[in-house]
């Protein structure tokens, strides 16, 4: 069962200048342990586009060509954020943000310790915790990837009648390339959506949601597409 957890199952990491940070590894949710070393060698200070002077920037952060910053929005480093990304005003990019090439962070988005492939958006009110969002996938308005359960236990992963430990007290979705959560969708901690799969206005999700597959209910509801 290893394999479905494998970040090539998620990801086509061959796209990302990042790809080395996904080298080895057997469970996608690993890259996280890697993810605060990483920055920390990367993310030089070198801004390489204008920065509005009503947007604060601490800590070492490294913005490439092009990048547009709103007025208003607060990066603290250490943070990476790829050429041609959008950031609008408002957004809240938190310590070990590292952010691909031409995404979207959008008014009232909150990253923290996340990963976020080349095309992928977030554009208005999410939360981003402790999470991977793929290539070219979406979040709707208001969804959020929670990261941690209420009782502050580790977080496992469900999936084929399984638990799998993750080893980790805060973890929160793993969303594949391609795939679309709708407008105030929410992912319980340890979530994994896989490519192209589409996620249902309102909906609640937990566990793994196979590729190319919908989820309409209020809770799982798996079907395919």
């Amino acid at each position: 069962m290893d394999h479905i957890f494998d970040p090539g199952a998620f990801f086509d990491v061959s796209r990302s200048e990042h790809e080395s940070l996904f080298n080895g590894l057997s469970l996608v949710w690993q890259v996280l342990g890697r993810l605060a070393a990483y920055l920390e060698y990367t993310a030089i200070n070198r801004i390489e586009c204008r920065i509005p002077p009503q947007t604060m920037v601490r800590g070492p952060v490294r913005i490439g060509k092009g990048v547009s910053v709103e007025p208003g929005a607060m990066i603290i480093g250490p943070a990476v954020i790829g050429s041609g990304t959008v950031i609008r005003h408002g957004a809240y990019i938190r310590p070990y943000s590292l952010v691909g090439r031409n995404c979207v962070i959008g008014h009232a988005t909150e990253l923290k310790y996340c990963i976020l492939l080349d095309g992928a958006q977030v554009p208005h009110f999410n939360y981003v915790g402790d999470s991977i969002v793929g290539h070219d996938a979406l979040l709707g308005a208001g969804a959020k990837l929670a990261n941690v359960r209420h009782d502050q236990k580790e977080i496992a992963v469900v999936a084929e009648g399984k638990r799998i430990g993750t080893g980790l007290s805060k973890f929160g979705s793993v969303i594949g390339d391609g795939a679309r959560l709708g407008c105030n969708a929410v992912c319980c901690p340890g979530t994994l959506v896989g490519p192209a799969a589409q996620v249902y206005p309102t909906a609640l999700v937990r566990g793994v949601v196979p590729p190319n597959s919908v989820v309409k209910a209020a809770v799982g509801g798996v079907e395919p597409l």
